[in-house]
This record gives C-alpha cells, sequence and structure tokens, in this order.
C-alpha cells in the first residue's frame, strides 16, 4: 500500500513537471542512505543522469512561467510527462525508502504494471493542468502564467519529497490535488453552462 501511494504521488508531480520527481529520486538516492533505488532504475543516481535532469528541470521551470511558450511546452511535454510518470512510478515504488524496508514485493511479476499505472496517473494530472493554463491564460491574457507555475513547481515537489520522506503527507498532498481538480472541472462545468445559457437567450 505504500508502495503504490510513493508511486502515484511521483506520477502525479511527474504530471505537473515531467523531471522534479526524476531529479529528487536520483539526488535521494545519492544524498540520503536510507534511500536506495532499485538496480533496473539506479541509473537515475548517475553523475551524466543529474546532470541532464537538472538541465531539463531548470528548462522546464523557465519555460512553464513565460506566456504563449507554456502552452507550446505543455504540448511538448505531452509525451514527456506520461512517459517520466512511469519511471518515478516504478523506481519509486521498488525503491527502499525511509518508510519501506522491504519493497521486493511490490509487483515483482509484472514489473511493467507500475509503469503503466504511472503513465495514466502523470497523463490525467498532465491534462487537467494543460488545459486549466490554456483556460487561464484566455482569460488573463497570459499574466496568470507565471503565478500559476511557480504553485505547479511547488506542489510537484512537496508531492515528490513527501513520497521519499513522508508518504503519508503525501497521501494528504493527493487528496488536496484530487479536490483542487474537481472543483476546477465544476467550475469550468458551470461556466459553460452559464456561457450556453447566454448565447441560447441571445442579444
Amino acid at each position: 500500500m505504500i508502495e503504490f501511494l510513493i508511486g502515484t504521488s511521483l506520477a502525479a508531480s511527474a504530471g505537473l513537471n515531467a523531471w522534479m520527481p526524476l531529479f529528487l529520486l536520483g539526488l535521494a538516492d545519492r544524498l540520503l542512505p536510507a534511500v536506495e533505488l532499485p538496480s533496473a532504475w539506479s541509473w537515475l543516481a548517475g553523475d551524466v543522469s543529474l546532470w541532464i535532469l537538472g538541465g531539463l528541470l531548470l528548462l522546464e521551470i523557465v519555460a512553464d512561467k513565460i506566456p504563449a511558450l507554456d502552452s507550446v511546452n505543455d504540448v511538448v511535454q505531452s509525451v514527456l510527462r506520461p512517459a517520466t510518470g512511469g519511471i518515478a512510478f516504478g523506481a519509486g515504488a521498488g525503491a527502499h525508502t525511509i518508510a519501506v524496508d522491504d519493497p521486493a514485493a511490490f509487483f515483482t511479476d509484472d514489473a511493467w504494471v507500475p509503469v503503466v499505472m504511472g503513465v495514466v496517473v502523470a497523463l490525467v494530472v498532465h491534462v487537467v493542468k494543460a488545459t486549466a493554463r490554456v483556460a487561464a491564460n484566455a482569460t488573463t491574457g497570459g499574466l496568470a502564467a507565471p503565478v500559476l507555475s511557480t504553485a505547479e513547481d511547488g506542489a510537484s515537489f512537496a508531492l515528490a519529497a513527501a513520497a521519499i520522506l513522508v508518504p503519508l503527507l503525501a497521501a494528504a498532498l493527493l487528496v488536496c490535488l484530487a479536490v483542487a481538480v474537481v472543483v476546477l472541472l465544476r467550475r469550468r462545468a458551470r461556466r459553460r453552462r452559464e456561457r450556453d445559457a447566454t448565447a441560447a437567450v441571445g442579444p
């Protein structure tokens, strides 16, 4: 159960920022004695991997805060975020962490299952994020992009760090994220109904 929670939190983090959970996983493996990635994902902690992941993380953080460029970035990330979500779920769920002493039993017979689950979770979060960003940019002329992006980066960091260090906190953050998504979708649906009603009435 804890492994599933860790993987889901990391995949959701990737849906907000593709490189945040991978960079934090690699860094945790290097710096925290209590964290050890499974052998299949140990390359995340390599020097070259960390430099590349750090550079990509910085690039996404900057690009996502520039109006218009953030929408282009979301299109590109439509493939990358689900892919990194799959890697993050697989690596995190199978890792020895502060909260997990023996993760070996987690999906050992079907190693591809956590990767697919991570892809799905990250894709759902990404689609909601990208849709909300387009609507916010249209409403504010792009002025909301830096604020929203900063909040998303903070949420991505919090989810990934909590998944590695305090999975129960990650569970609470996941609930908050789910509630925020539901509220956002309901507001969009209400605005669409109001817009349709206004159009039906006419000038």
